[in-house]
């Protein structure tokens, strides 16, 4: 993202500069979000009716988590605008319905499972649609964990450990070096894989690794394949490479601070003292994104690479990538982990900009015209709750702490896309699963394609996406089971934050909440 340079008295921030990073707005763009809203819902609702009872509740989360957004939209086109303690209690009401709506879901799953499977269990499950009775053996590089093909002893040991109150197999088909079981699930995801796996284990011990996860037509099967390789680990290379992105964004990081005090630091390194606040402020929340994600992933006994920093002489950096070097035991620990870097960052992003407003008044060291505020809807809102009247000017004096807020918020905001390898599309992935979120990340491909155009980061993260994080993480061993209701609210939220960080505020919202002169 373009920032802001100085002036030639090296205290004021350009006004053309800040203007070449914010998205171009519209009152149609009000327009287009409630179109494309009515028309989401919409859609869902027409899906969701052929599975009754069960798709309707699936619905109704859906509107519940997205009538926060969609009633401020709609009040903002009308000109009524909510102030900050409003929109909380919509969110903190929306997401408790939330909850409370997935408990009630699952309760009429239970039932239905109940009441499926009680004819079934004198007899034979039903017979399998024909289509499923192909599965090409091609090559998986995603599920390619071994090289060592399963004997017919293996195999007929393997088949032992299948019931009818966990997995009815039906059909039994050579894949890789392993096999897979097409049939019937006859309990709960998360306690058949329990099962399975601690009979396979008992049967066979740790040469083989089970999975339970969908096949291309959206059915449960199972397929075990040999333990004999684990994800490769960082090798010395790619962490010389690691050392070395994390220099180049030491300089990048000087570089842009640099820019912010009006200067080129390359052409006066000694001036390095001035720039170490920004620095450490920046460090700070790159250090705490990727501590976050090695907390979670220690816990959950994960191994995950190093971080991969992406310098930019723009912010200083674009956050940094990663990559799992175990195999996850469910979408759970996917979102746990990917969850944690952006929370952590983001929330200390959010405090700074917060401290950053409070502290800032009239000769604070930095100057940025008005519309600044109107580059993204959180830190317009946030600026106009705490800054008040000020935002009436045309250029308000703020400390620096409000800036490194701004870019903490910028760098978490965009690793919250939801795309590829990204902690949205990680997040994506865990909480809808892989076919849900090879779709955003398309879309969200789309959408950066297009709004390259009038903005040359979008188009910079688009290529990013493309060339390194356009893949989907590796299947979970127990790829079936969701993680809870509260953690796909807190998702949700997050994805909010991320629209609410990098999309500006319209020219009427902005006049509606007296931002700019």
């Amino acid at each position: 993202m373009d920032w802001a340079t100085m002036n030639s008295q090296g205290d004021r921030l350009s006004s053309s500069k800040l203007r070449s990073i914010m998205f171009t707005a519209s009152d149609n763009t009000t327009i287009l979000v409630l179109l494309i809203t009515l028309g989401i819902l919409g859609w869902g609702y027409y899906r969701a009716l052929p599975y009754g009872k069960l798709g309707l509740l699936s619905w109704l989360q859906s509107v519940a988590l997205m009538s926060p957004g969609f009633l401020f939209f709609c009040l903002a086109a009308a000109g009524i605008y909510l102030n900050l303690v409003s929109l909380l209690f919509l969110f903190v009401a929306s997401t408790g319905l939330y909850i409370m709506i997935g408990r009630r879901l699952r309760e009429v799953a239970n039932q239905d499972s109940v009441s499926e499977l009680k004819p079934d269990l004198l007899g034979s499950p039903p017979p399998l649609p024909p289509e499923l009775n192909i599965i090409p053996p091609t090559p998986d590089p995603v599920l390619n964990l071994g090289s060592v093909p399963l004997s017919p002893e293996d195999l007929k040991i393997i088949q032992g450990i299948f019931g009818i109150d966990t997995f009815f197999a039906t059909e039994t088909i050579p894949y890789q070096d392993g096999v897979i079981f097409k049939g019937n699930l006859r309990s709960d995801p998360e306690i058949a894989y329990q099962q399975l796996s601690t009979n396979l284990k008992k049967s066979i011990g740790d040469r083989l690794r089970l999975f339970l996860v969908d096949n291309p037509e959206g059915k449960p099967v199972v397929i075990v394949l040999p333990q004999n390789n684990e994800p490769l680990s960082t090798s010395i290379p790619q962490k010389i490479l690691a050392i070395i992105l994390f220099l180049m964004t030491l300089g990048t990081i000087f570089e842009a601070g640099g820019l912010l005090l009006g200067f080129d630091f390359s052409e006066n390194l000694t001036r390095y003292p001035e720039i170490i606040p920004i620095a450490l402020g920046i460090l700070a929340v790159l250090f705490i994104h990727e501590i976050a994600h090695q907390v979670i992933a220690k816990h959950y006994n994960i191994k995950f690479s190093w971080p991969f920093f992406i310098p930019t002489v723009q912010i200083g950096s674009f956050g940094a990538f990663n990559r799992f070097e175990s195999v996850l035991p469910n979408r759970t620990v996917l979102f746990d982990v990917a969850f944690a870097g952006p929370v952590a960052a983001g929330g200390l992003s959010l405090f700074l900009l917060i401290m950053g407003l409070f502290l800032s008044h009239q000769g604070s060291a930095f100057q940025v015209p008005t519309e600044f505020f109107q580059g993204s809807v959180l830190v317009g809102m946030l600026s106009r709750l705490i800054l008040g009247s000020q935002l009436h000017q045309t250029s308000v004096d703020v400390h620096l702490l409000t800036l490194i807020g701004w870019f903490g918020l910028v760098i978490t905001a965009l690793n919250l896309m939801p795309a590829g390898q990204l902690d949205g599309g990680r997040m994506m992935q865990a909480i809808y699963g892989r076919k849900i979120a090879g779709r955003s990340t398309i879309a969200t491909f789309i959408v950066l394609a297009i709004a390259s155009f009038s903005n040359p980061l979008a188009l910079y993260w688009a290529l990013v996406i493309l060339i390194l994080q356009r893949n989907l993480e590796r299947p979970s061993l127990n790829e079936l089971t969701e993680p809870n209701d509260t953690r796909a609210a807190w998702g949700l939220l997050v994805f909010l934050f991320m629209i609410l960080t990098l999309f500006p505020l319209t020219p009427a919202l902005a006049t509606g909440l007296g931002i700019g002169s």
